[in-house]
């Protein structure tokens, strides 16, 4: 492949690059960076490419070395980074000013629990260790195969394999627990919370009917539940839906909210 065919093929899964970076990291800066600077080295290395995978699966395994380079260094966070985030979120005065202010005047201010359900995927996951979670993305969000996933990471498949059994079922066990939407007993509401606040003439049963994890709970498996939140990832663009910018800037508060928790834990 020539320089000049790499940008617009590049440009052909960009989106998709930026929003599994953004999953990643959590982190909208650190996504619009690390997608830079890879088709900076894409370019340098272009020579390098053989062919003996897709560009695409190429250039996937140069952003997650680098979104790995950047993790390795930070913690992960806890399973119960929702609880922690609500709580500073309950408490955080000029946090609403602003989400309403996006909400009246956005036009991807709006609040749908289908994109809430996609944004608490980003943070749980990043309790994940960073292979799974990798892995997982790759394989269950992005449309990777095994072969291909274990070609980013540079893993075997056995062990690709692995990390997504091991992660799979943490994370089901994780949503089984706390997911209010797919467990009356779940711990976590704050997808309806959130509808009530932001469309308060809307009961949160229209917005669930639309949703097909949550109207189908009782007859689905963990495993088939777990699918269908994965669709959900697979069929939204965080930066460009209806709610972008207003879920974008609920992220950058969980982000900043768990940067000053993990320093005061050491």
């Amino acid at each position: 492949m020539t320089i000049d065919k790499l940008t617009p093929e590049f440009e052909t899964f960009q989106g998709e690059l930026k929003s599994f970076i953004l999953r990643m990291t959590a982190s909208v800066q650190d996504a619009e960076d690390i997608v830079q600077e890879t088709y900076i080295k894409a370019h340098a290395k272009l020579n390098t490419f053989r062919g003996e995978s897709s560009l695409k699966t190429w250039v996937f395994s140069i952003a997650s070395n680098l979104a790995r380079d950047l993790l390795r260094a930070k913690k992960r966070w806890p399973e119960n980074v929702t609880d922690i985030c609500r709580e500073e979120v309950l408490g955080n005065r000029q946090f609403f000013q602003e989400a309403l202010h996006i909400h009246e005047t956005s036009p991807q201010g709006n609040f749908e629990i289908k994109e809430h359900i996609a944004f608490c995927f980003t943070c749980v996951s990043r309790s994940l260790p960073l292979e799974q979670q990798l892995a997982l993305l790759l394989k269950e969000a992005y449309g990777f195969s095994v072969k291909e996933t274990a070609q980013i990471l540079d893993q075997t498949d056995a062990m690709v394999k692995y990390y997504l059994h091991t992660s799979r079922s943490k994370m089901i066990d994780i949503f089984d627990h706390r997911c209010s939407l797919i467990n009356k007993q779940g711990i976590c509401h704050q997808c309806t919370e959130l509808n009530g606040i932001f469309n308060p003439k809307q009961k949160a049963q229209e917005e669930l009917v639309k949703i097909e994890m949550a109207k189908d709970a009782e007859n689905k498996s963990k495993e088939e539940l777990f699918d269908l939140r994965m669709k959900i990832l697979q069929e939204l663009d965080p930066f460009e839906s209806g709610a972008a910018e207003l879920q974008l800037h609920h992220l950058e508060h969980n982000r900043q909210v768990m940067e000053r928790y993990l320093e005061e834990k050491g």
